[in-house]
């Protein structure tokens, strides 16, 4: 059954020049967040177009818990995925979510994330 959905438009060019200051990575990203940023700038405004959609998908946007604790890793073979942490894991407990699936799209100008929200039998 599917919780909640939520989906983010960002421009790349405005994620970027946040990055250019340290303590919008430290206090946004994780430090394995941090190092796949490190290998593709790019993947800033990937993630944190995820993030912003997974709060949407949460229905709180981010009151309670930040950035950091929406987590936006790859697979090996490049699939994103999240992992929540803090107030944003509890949240999602709350409300069910056992599994988040995650789209992203993007140009030069913009990236777009997709997120499902959803209750696995179990």
């Amino acid at each position: 059954m599917i919780t909640g959905i939520g989906v983010d438009l960002i421009e790349v060019d405005r994620v970027s020049r946040a990055c250019r200051k340290e303590g919008f990575l430290k206090r946004c990203f994780t430090e394995p967040e941090r190092a796949l940023i490190a290998e593709d700038s790019r993947k800033a405004a990937d993630n944190f177009a995820v993030k912003e959609a997974v709060a949407k998908m949460l229905g709180t946007g981010f009151r309670g818990f930040f950035p950091i604790d929406i987590e936006v890793l790859r697979t090996s073979e490049g699939k994103p995925y999240v992992k929540l942490h803090g107030r944003a894991e509890e949240l999602a407990k709350e409300q069910g979510v056992s599994a988040i699936h995650v789209s992203i799209t993007n140009t030069r100008e913009y990236a777009n994330a997709f997120v499902v929200g959803e209750t696995l039998p179990q």
